[in-house]
């Protein structure tokens, strides 16, 4: 499910779908190192999915401090400029050394 939390009927749509990844929209990563309420809506967040065994993707990841707060937080995947700029479909197929996501959690 894509930028979760971005609605107020995403979690009406989280119990009802059958999903196995959550996506946490940008608006709640991007300030987490400096906000507490967006890195309390983030930890919120991850714990729904543990306890539905979904693996968490955050996006909006710009920089090294979002990156290591996610990493405490036990956020699975990211996303961001802080990890890669978007290039062609045909580059990402290539198997270039750079990827768009990472692992945050081991």
């Amino acid at each position: 499910m894509d930028d979760f939390g971005s609605g107020l009927s995403s979690f009406g749509y989280l119990k009802n779908l059958p999903i196995d990844f959550l996506k946490i929209d940008g608006m709640f990563v991007k300030d987490m190192d400096t906000d507490p309420l967006d890195k309390g809506m983030v930890e919120a967040i991850k714990t729904v999915a543990d306890t539905m065994k979904l693996t968490t993707i955050a996006e909006f990841v710009e920089n090294t401090e979002v990156m290591e707060e996610l990493r405490k937080v036990g956020i699975d995947l990211g996303q961001g400029y802080g990890i890669a700029h978007p290039k062609p479909f045909v580059e990402f197929i290539s198997g270039g050394k750079d990827s768009n996501v990472v692992w945050l959690s081991t």
